[in-house]
C-alpha cells in the first residue's frame, strides 16, 4: 500500500495499532544517493576500521536523503499454527519545508537511474512526500511556532499565500457577514500555516479546515473575539497541530521506537545511519556514541544479509551437508529459501498478505521499499525455521513460534553486515568482533618509477580485486575479502622479478618501525664509537 502526505495522518492510528501488536517489523529504505564522490582519496576500503568507515560514510548520509521507506509489519495469527500476516506499506517522504527549515540534498545520477529502472514514482516523492524532521530541527521549529517568531521562507509557499490572501481579500469586499468561501487543494500542515496567516492578516474572518479544503467565513470582530476565546480551535491548539503535521513521519518513527519491536533489514547499515540522521539526531562524530544511540532506539536488530551469509553451507551430524547456492541479493535469497534446496520448504511458516496490502501476492516489485521489507521479514522467518530444524532435527522440531525463532537467531542479533571495511559486521550490543578478513599482502615494486595505487589496482584486477594502499614509494599494501584470491596472488607473484608479493608483517615492514630501528641503530653505533674512543690508552 502506497502512503503519501495526503493519506498519512488518517492511517497513523492504524499503523500504531499494527506496530504495537506485531512480532517484528521488516524495513527497507531507498535513497537519492549512496556514496559521495567515490573518486575521492578518502573513499572507503577494506583497510578501514569500523570507526574510520563510519566517519567517511557519515558525510554521504548528510548529503543525500530518503525518498521512500518500506515497512512490513509481521504478526502471528492467533489460533493458527506458525502462520503470519504481513501489512506492507510504502511511505514516500520529502523533507519538511517550513519557516526556517529548508533542507538541501543531492541526487546521485546512478541512484536515480537505478530506481527509475524499477519504476520508482518520483512524482509521489516530490509532490506528495510525507514531511519529517529530527529532534534538533523539531526543537528549533517548535520554539519559533509557539513564540510566534516564524516566517514563511519558501518562495513557493510565499507565492501561494500571496495568491490566497489576494483571493480572500477580493471576496471580502463583496461578502456579507456569515458568507463563506472554500480554498481547495491546500492540505497537510500547509493548510494550518495558510489559516494562521489569514487570521493574522484579516481581523474579520474565521477559518475552518474541512475535507474539501480551507473554509473562510466572514464574521464580525465581536464574533471573532468570541471564537478566539471559546473555540476548541484556538490559535494555541493550531500551533500544536502545525507542529504535529510538520513532524510528519517522525511521529510514526517515535511510535516505532517506543514499541521496541525487533527491526529486520537486509544489509541495513545505511538504513540505520539514515534513520538516526533524519528522524533522531544528526549523526555524532563518535562512532561509539552512534552505536549506543542505535542500540537504545532499537534494542533488537537482525540483518538477514549477515544471517544468510553465515548459513549457506551448513553441516550437521544428523542432517548432513546442506548446499545452498551462494547468493547475496535479497530477491535471490528469497527464491532459494522457497526452492527445493531448502529442506524445510514445506514445513516452514506460512505467510499471507493482509487485505489492502495484496499488491505483492502475484507480482514481484524488486527494489520497491515495501516489497523488499516484506522479503526481509519472510527470509527471517524461513531462515529461523531452518536454524530451528538444524538444532532439533527433522523429527523433533517443537511447535514453532516467534520467541523460539528469536532464540535460534540469538547469535545474529545486533550483528549488522558491513560492506567494504576491515571487519565484516558491526556489533551494536558490545565491542566489534576482530577481523576475519584474509591477511594483508605487501607488494614490492621494482623498475616501475612513479607507479600509483590506481595502476597497481588495474595490474591485478584481471586476476582478482584488491584494495590498494601505498606504504612507501615502492611498496603497496593489498587487501581482499577472499582467501582464495590472496593465496592465488601469493602463488603467482611471490618470486616475480618486478612485482614481488609476500605476507605483510608489521614489525618487519612498517616504515615507522623501520625508522625507529634505524634511529636505534645509529644511536647504538655512536654510543659504541664514543665508548671506544673514550677508553683510556693501556
Amino acid at each position: 500500500m502506497d502512503v503519501g502526505a495526503d493519506e498519512f495522518e488518517q492511517n497513523l492510528p492504524l499503523l500504531q495499532e499494527l506496530v504495537l501488536g506485531a512480532d517484528f517489523v521488516g524495513l527497507d529504505i531507498e535513497f537519492t544517493g549512496l556514496r559521495s564522490n567515490l573518486s575521492h582519496p578518502e573513499q572507503i576500503s577494506l583497510f578501514d576500521l569500523p570507526s574510520e568507515w563510519y566517519l567517511k560514510t557519515r558525510q554521504s548520509i548528510q548529503q543525500f536523503t530518503i525518498c521512500q521507506i518500506g515497512l512490513s509489519v509481521f504478526s502471528s495469527i492467533e489460533g493458527e499454527s506458525n502462520k503470519y500476516v504481513a501489512h506492507s506499506y510504502n511511505f514516500f517522504l520529502f523533507p519538511t519545508t517550513f519557516g526556517i527549515l529548508d533542507s538541501e540534498f543531492s541526487f546521485q545520477a546512478s541512484s536515480v537511474q537505478f530506481l527509475n529502472q524499477y519504476g520508482f514514482d518520483y512524482n509521489k516523492f516530490l509532490k506528495n512526500g510525507i514531511p519529517y524532521m529530527n529532534e534538533e530541527q523539531e526543537k528549533k521549529i517548535k520554539q519559533n511556532i509557539l513564540t510566534g517568531n516564524w516566517k514563511v521562507r519558501s518562495s513557493l509557499d510565499k507565492d501561494q499565500i500571496k495568491v490566497v490572501i489576494h483571493e480572500v481579500t477580493r471576496w471580502l469586499d463583496l461578502a456579507e457577514e456569515g458568507d463563506w468561501m472554500t480554498l481547495p487543494g491546500i492540505t497537510g500542515f500547509q493548510a494550518f500555516e495558510v489559516q494562521l496567516v489569514l487570521r493574522q492578516a484579516l481581523p474579520d474572518i474565521w477559518t475552518v479546515l474541512r475535507d474539501e479544503g480551507v473554509i473562510v467565513k466572514k464574521v464580525s470582530r465581536e464574533h471573532r473575539w468570541y471564537l478566539e476565546n471559546t473555540s476548541c480551535d484556538r490559535e494555541s491548539c493550531w500551533k500544536e497541530k502545525i507542529l504535529l503535521s510538520a513532524r510528519g513521519f517522525s511521529v510514526f518513527f517515535q511510535m516505532l521506537v517506543k514499541a521496541q519491536k525487533p527491526l529486520v533489514g537486509h544489509n541495513m547499515m545505511m538504513d540505520l545511519l539514515h534513520l538516526h540522521e533524519k528522524f533522531f539526531r544528526p549523526l555524532p562524530e563518535s562512532y561509539d556514541q552512534f552505536k549506543l544511540n542505535i542500540h537504545n532506539l532499537f534494542p533488537v536488530l537482525i540483518d538477514t544479509k549477515n544471517v544468510t551469509k553465515d548459513i549457506w553451507k551448513v553441516t550437521d551430524e544428523t542432517l548432513g551437508e546442506l548446499n545452498f547456492p551462494r547468493v547475496s541479493n535479497l530477491s535471490e535469497v528469497y527464491e532459494v529459501l522457497n526452492s527445493d534446496s531448502n529442506p524445510t520448504k514445506n514445513s516452514g511458516p506460512e505467510i499471507i498478505h493482509a487485505s489492502k496490502c495484496e499488491k505483492y501476492v502475484e507480482t514481484k516489485y524488486p527494489h520497491e521499499a515495501a516489497y523488499d521489507a516484506f522479503l526481509c521479514g519472510s527470509v527471517l522467518l524461513k531462515v529461523a525455521h531452518l536454524l530451528l530444524w538444524r538444532v532439533h532435527g527433522a523429527g523433533s522440531v517443537p511447535e514453532p513460534c516467534f520467541p523460539l525463532y528469536l532464540d535460534a537467531l540469538a547469535p545474529y542479533v545486533n550483528q549488522v553486515n558491513l560492506i567494504r571495511a576491515g571487519v565484516p559486521k558491526i556489533n551494536f550490543s558490545g565491542p566489534d568482533h576482530p577481523s576475519t578478513r584474509p591477511p594483508i599482502l605487501i607488494l614490492s615494486v621494482r623498475r616501475w618509477p612513479g607507479v600509483t595505487e590506481q595502476q597497481v589496482y588495474h595490474k591485478f584486477q584481471n586476476l582478482c580485486k584488491f584494495d590498494v594502499r601505498r606504504l612507501t614509494r615502492s611498496q603497496f599494501l593489498l587487501l581482499t575479502n577472499k582467501f582464495k584470491d590472496a593465496r592465488s596472488v601469493l602463488k603467482e607473484y611471490r618470486r616475480h622479478p618486478t612485482l614481488q608479493v609476500s605476507l605483510y608483517r608489521y614489525w618487519r615492514h612498517s616504515p615507522d618501525i623501520n625508522c625507529v630501528l634505524r634511529v636505534c641503530g645509529i644511536v647504538t653505533t655512536w654510543a659504541l664509537v664514543a665508548f671506544l674512543l673514550g677508553r683510556p690508552s693501556p
